[in-house]
């Protein structure tokens, strides 16, 4: 019944007797001045619970009833722990938290300028983050010029500072980063980095911002609306700028890369010089090779020329004995004789092919006479046609009154039909 009845439920009270062995596990009492409860805190829901357990410590539980039946005593099995008194506080802050991501209000993006040139740093002047943050930018990179813009960190005036100090930073066109931060404190402490105005402002700003607000475990507002989130302001500063001391060992590397480089190619070089050394001759030497082998070529020529003058000389006298021996009018005779006998032979085949076609054409005049219609035309017969020259082949085609046409063997004659007789 216990089970049943009461389901999921809030209590609050102050931690007394608590146990937290190796298994993980947590078991307390929660107690005030007129009663007390067991209560168990399992390993899987305690590594949820964001800080220690405290005996003393007074804490909002929620928790299912439970019955643990080899003592008979009833308990309540932890879901979550929230610090009493700040339950109002953590609830209206998740309900800003989803209505601000709702609206886009923690989606900025914007590139940061790595490393800044100056950088504007809204913070506490004498708290321990601003002497972090320059203790860090000196040492790993002194050059970036660091403006800071003071304003409180915690209490009631802190957000609407931060917020003017946004707006300041902003208009100056000098900064082109800003870092908002301070240290370590309790949630009241840092409540003023949870006002929707400063996470607004963060999210309007032209200028990319970090947030490094409060120790690791600490997240607020202004860290989702920032474009970068550090865990602390010495890891803000770290990513901020490059290391000087790791850019001068990259440097050196660099250097005696390029000198061995260097030093390679003169090798290489010293090499090939020693090479072309070897090959290079004087130029007299050269001119005396390349004059001898002109002459050398020049005698190659000569006798080539010769040579070559001796066969078209003998050719030429072979030309003319066979010209000598057959004259071109002797030719000439022969070819006229033979195409008279071609001519001859080709007008006797001619009238032989002329009188054989005429006959085919007469044979084929009388078959065309006897098979055309115009012939049976001229014994007596018309062909009929309508409007539509359509020829006419049965009585029951035309109608009295219809206008047709007869062709005839000379011409044509326009008729109108006055009436169908019978057989």
């Amino acid at each position: 019944m216990l089970e049943r009845g009461f389901g999921s439920c809030w209590v609050e009270g102050e931690i007394s007797s608590l146990s937290q062995p190796s298994s993980g596990h947590a078991y307390f009492t929660l107690k005030d001045e007129l009663a007390q409860v067991r209560c168990a805190l399992f390993r899987q829901r305690a590594r949820f619970v964001s800080s220690p357990l405290r005996e003393g410590q007074q804490v909002q539980i929620r928790a299912q009833v439970s019955l643990f039946e080899p003592r008979g005593d009833y308990q309540l099995i932890v879901e979550s722990v929230r610090e009493a008194g700040k339950g109002a506080w953590l609830a209206a802050l998740e309900k800003l938290k989803a209505r601000l991501a709702e609206e886009g209000v923690f989606a900025n993006a914007r590139a940061l300028p790595y490393p800044p040139k100056h950088l504007a740093v809204i913070s506490s002047p004498t708290g321990a983050a601003i002497r972090d943050v320059l203790s860090v930018l000196r040492a790993r990179w002194p050059w970036v010029k660091v403006h800071l813009l003071p304003v409180q960190v915690q209490g009631e005036q802190a957000a609407g500072q931060i917020v003017a100090a946004l707006g300041l930073a902003n208009r100056d066109q000098r900064f082109d980063a800003i870092l908002v931060t301070r240290g370590g404190g309790s949630l009241e402490d840092l409540w003023c980095f949870n006002d929707e105005r400063v996470a607004r402002a963060i999210f309007a700003s032209r200028l990319p911002v970090v947030s490094a607000v409060g120790h690791e475990v600490d997240t607020t507002l202004a860290d989702f609306a920032a474009d970068l989130r550090a865990p602390t302001p010495s890891a803000a500063a770290e990513r901020l700028v490059p290391d000087q001391r790791d850019i001068r060992r990259r440097l050196v590397q660099l250097a005696n890369q390029l000198l061995r480089a260097n030093r390679a190619r003169l090798d290489t070089l010293h090499q090939r010089v020693d090479y072309l050394s070897a090959r290079l001759r004087h130029p007299g030497e050269r001119l005396r090779e390349q004059r001898s082998r002109l002459e050398a070529l020049e005698g190659r020529m000569q006798r080539a020329q010769s040579r070559r003058l001796a066969e078209e000389r003998s050719r030429l006298e072979q030309l003319a004995a066979r010209l000598a021996r057959q004259p071109p009018s002797r030719r000439l005779t022969e070819q006229r004789q033979r195409l008279g006998v071609l001519e001859t032979r080709l007008e006797r085949a001619g009238g032989k092919t002329l009188e054989r076609v005429q006959q085919r054409f007469d044979t084929l005049i009388q078959r065309l006479d006897v098979a055309s219609p115009l012939a049976t035309l001229r014994r007596g017969y018309a062909v009929l046609e309508d409007d539509q020259h359509r020829v006419v082949r049965r009585a029951d085609e035309v109608s009295p009154g219809q206008r047709l046409t007869a062709r005839l063997s000379d011409g044509r004659l326009a008729l109108e039909v006055k009436q169908r007789l019978k057989e």
